[in-house]
């Protein structure tokens, strides 16, 4: 036994069970490779052992990928390069092993630990929904660096590979079996024991490793000859170039990668791997997605109170919600899906039953992609119930309010509702922009109440902002914190105040966006700026996405919590005075079909913006270019996001950081407004802000936080080290 293996010889069979001491999880590191590179020289020359199981003593968990620690540790692009050769060493021993080698998966099998199963003979997995294999290297901006990028095009075709290593996606177990990916699934308690089998029937040549490549005919015709194989290299690029723009550099390097390996064979493939390795490592982009993981692994850590120990959360068994709309149903659809008995609650039987819809809706489309069964799908609807009256409230534990954004409305249910919870359940305010201070005012218990402030559509988007009050107890905020984590949601817990975080800093950016389309900016030239930047879409789609009366209500609420430096755009204000909803009332500044399809930009929107002398004369107005376009927009948005740090309304810059990425689309390979500030320098940033605030007086101001940074030359994450 070492720290990281034990192992235990029966019958012939070497089971070698991971299991790194003091650790969650097995990580590929180089004292496990070094571990297991004993062991393979000690099978080498033990003719005692005819085969080898490897298997894992965590739960849930094979071998979870490499140990992104030791990322930290590179300072040059070899560096990098000769981890990723270390590891392919140790991979090509095992795949060149005297005896047959079976790797017996449960639970996670990613990235390093994926690699080291495609090295293996034989590959089982069990049937359970926890076992899931990937190659996420991508979304650390690397590329598959332990031969992944070789073994795994050679053993389940072109297509499909690129297809897991260029998305990151998890493949299930019964995917992985159909595609070829693994050699056997089956139930958990019998694993090992099969395993062990299977490697004596190998060693034995009682069973062949079976025959590698890609299966289905228009597969295998197109993996067996370069023409076809370049179809798909090609296919493959355009929809990288469409889904990124270009921005991320990993995924074209990756296809370059596979396609140099099945044309030059595997030595000149692993070389190539091992080089371009390197180099993503060392990019700007990758520096950025590591740091979001090392955030995202810490924020799991935090509970958001400042008391240590902090107290234990509320087991949430049963959830209120009232409001039965779109985002009471969406908060409902994402409860039942993890167990929660859910209560929706409102006004009348119609709205109720349309809520109750909605959850079926969500929970269908997944029962209809196979990602839950249909046994799955009729217990979780069982979960959802709804009421126009308070009935089965009396033992709920947490209470999300769900109905229109007005104070007064608020007031009126939360005050109906209070005496009809338990005298310690949490009641959260799901508000994008009421202070809660406000929301809870005329409550008996203050105390128990904060914002839980998710984001539209609530099934698809990770944020969750959980706003507390001084007043907020520490174990309310903890109980909202620990149930986000369990509804699967990324969780930043920030202080009160208007609009909070992210629509604060939304506001600025789509004011801005405002303005320049006062200037006579085009629509699609503004939108396209800014998805150039990174952003998934431009700030006028998001606007109409979101709805004009929304956005309307929000900047007016903004404008007069901030005054001049939140104020709308009069043409913006206009607009949405004149009765367009966006998408959802098939007009705004876009044009859209019957189903709400999304086409070019609504040529009689202008006349509303700028008035139809100018309106007409468009074509005269001075072009603005998309780097001023982009300047400006960002600019705002991270002035505004310092100012946010300044006043104590966020943690921390990470969690400001997280929050503009997870919840309001903010480039990832930008790391976030903070990291953007000391990626420029913070000269730079007040540079830009300096210029800006010359020319549209308040709006640009700095926040003071910045010219303190920079008489003191500091910044906001360590150069060196871990980022956070």
């Amino acid at each position: 036994m070492t720290e990281s293996l034990r192992t235990e010889q029966t019958d012939g069979v070497l089971i070698v069970t991971v299991d790194q001491a003091g650790d969650a999880i097995n990580k590929m590191d180089r004292s496990l490779g070094a571990e297991l590179e004993r062991v393979l020289g000690q099978v080498d020359t033990d003719r005692t052992i005819r085969a080898l199981v490897i298997a894992s003593g965590k739960k849930d968990i094979f071998i979870a990928g490499a140990d992104i620690e030791q990322f930290l540790e590179f300072k040059t692009e070899l560096d990098a390069e000769a981890a990723s050769k270390f590891g392919q060493r140790l991979l090509n021993l095992l795949e060149k092993s005297r005896v047959p080698v079976v790797a017996a998966i449960h639970g996670a099998c990613l990235g390093g630990g994926l690699e080291l199963a495609l090295a293996c003979t034989w590959r089982i997995c069990t049937d359970h929904p926890k076992t899931v294999l990937a190659l996420p290297e991508v979304q650390l901006g690397l590329i598959p660096g332990m031969g992944g990028t070789q073994r795994l095009p050679r053993l389940v075709g072109v297509s499909n590979a690129l297809d897991m290593i260029l998305t990151g996606r998890n493949v299930r177990a019964k995917k992985a079996l159909q595609m070829g990916l693994v050699d056997e699934m089956l139930h958990p308690d019998i694993l090992v024991e099969t395993a062990a089998q299977r490697a004596r029937d190998l060693a034995d040549k009682k069973v062949k490793p079976r025959r590698k490549g890609a299966r289905g005919f228009m597969s295998a015709l197109l993996d067996k000859n370069p023409f076809g194989r370049s179809v798909v290299y090609n296919r493959a690029r355009a929809g990288v170039i469409d889904k990124t723009a270009g921005h991320y550099p990993a995924p074209l390097a990756a296809i370059d990668v596979v396609r140099n390996g099945l044309s030059n064979g595997m030595t000149s493939g692993l070389e190539e791997e091992a080089r371009v390795f390197g180099r993503m490592a060392l990019t700007p982009e990758s520096k950025q997605l590591v740091f979001l993981f090392f955030a995202t692994t810490s924020l799991k850590k935090d509970m958001g109170v400042a008391v240590d120990p902090a107290p234990e959360p509320l087991p949430v068994r049963k959830l209120a919600v009232l409001g039965a709309g779109f985002m009471g149903a969406g908060i409902a659809s994402i409860a039942v899906q993890q167990g929660t008995v859910v209560r929706l609650k409102d006004t009348d039987l119609a709205r109720v039953g349309k809520g109750l819809s909605s959850v079926r809706g969500v929970i269908k489309e997944r029962l209809d992609r196979k990602q839950i069964t249909r046994p799955q799908y009729d217990d979780m609807m069982t979960l959802a119930g709804g009421t126009i009256d308070y009935s089965g409230f009396g033992n709920a534990n947490l209470l999300i309010e769900a109905v229109f954004e007005d104070l007064e409305v608020k007031h009126a249910v939360l005050q109906a509702v209070e005496d009809k919870l338990p005298v310690d359940a949490v009641i959260a305010s799901n508000t994008s922009t009421l202070p809660i201070r406000s929301v809870a005012a005329g409550l008996k218990r203050p105390d128990r109440v904060l914002g839980m402030h998710f984001f539209s559509p609530v099934h698809k988007m990770p944020l969750l902002e959980v706003i507390v009050t001084p007043e907020t107890a520490p174990q309310a905020t903890v109980t909202a914190v620990s149930y986000g984590r369990k509804l699967g949601k990324t969780v930043i817990v920030v202080n009160d105040g208007p609009g909070f975080y992210t629509t604060r800093i939304l506001t600025a950016y789509m004011n801005e966006a405002g303005r320049l389309l006062e200037q006579g900016v085009p629509v699609d030239a503004i939108d396209s700026a800014l998805v150039g930047f990174g952003f998934p879409v431009g700030p006028l789609t998001l606007m109409d996405e979101v709805g004009l009366d929304v956005g309307g209500k929000v900047g007016k609420t903004m404008f007069e919590s901030f005054g001049e430096r939140m104020a709308p755009a009069d043409g913006v204000r206009r607009v949405v005075e004149s009765g367009r909803l966006g998408r959802k009332g098939r007009s705004g500044f876009y044009l859209y079909d019957a189903t709400g399809r999304k086409g070019d930009v609504d040529p009689s929107i202008y006349p509303i913006l700028l008035g139809a002398d100018r309106a007409a004369s468009r074509s005269q107005i001075d072009p603005i270019s998309a780097t001023e376009i982009v300047d400006r927009c960002v600019m705002a948005m991270v002035n505004e996001a310092v100012r946010c740090l300044e006043e104590g309304i966020l943690r921390s810059p990470r969690d400001g950081d997280i929050g503009a990425v997870f919840g309001l689309g903010w480039p990832p390979f930008r790391g976030g407004p903070f990291r953007y500030v000391d990626a420029l320098g913070v000269d730079e940033v007040l540079s830009r802000l300096d210029t800006f605030d010359g020319r549209f007086p308040v709006r640009f101001k700095p926040a003071g936080m910045l010219i303190e940074m920079s008489r003191a030359r500091t910044r906001f994450y360590p150069v060196e080290g871990r980022p956070v």
